[in-house]
């Protein structure tokens, strides 16, 4: 990209797959001797009901930036 000319990349040849091998994670591939070889795969995708309960007639915490005072 010198003298302002416009290059471009083609990433024409991408397969994504929704399927991961365990082995293929690169943290286990660092680390095979803290993950056990008994481990099948990863969880099922499934979906958590997540909330926040707040009491009655509370509301959001306002602080104010941490700031240096002028010395």
């Amino acid at each position: 990209m010198k003298n302002g000319e416009t290059e471009f990349v083609s990433l024409a040849n991408i397969e994504a797959s929704s399927y991961v091998r365990v082995e293929e994670v690169r943290v286990v591939q660092l680390f095979q001797e803290v993950f056990s070889s008994e481990i099948p795969g990863f969880p099922p995708v499934r979906e958590v009901e997540f909330f926040i309960a707040l009491h009655p007639g509370t509301g959001p915490i306002s602080e104010s930036p941490y700031r240096m005072a002028p010395a």
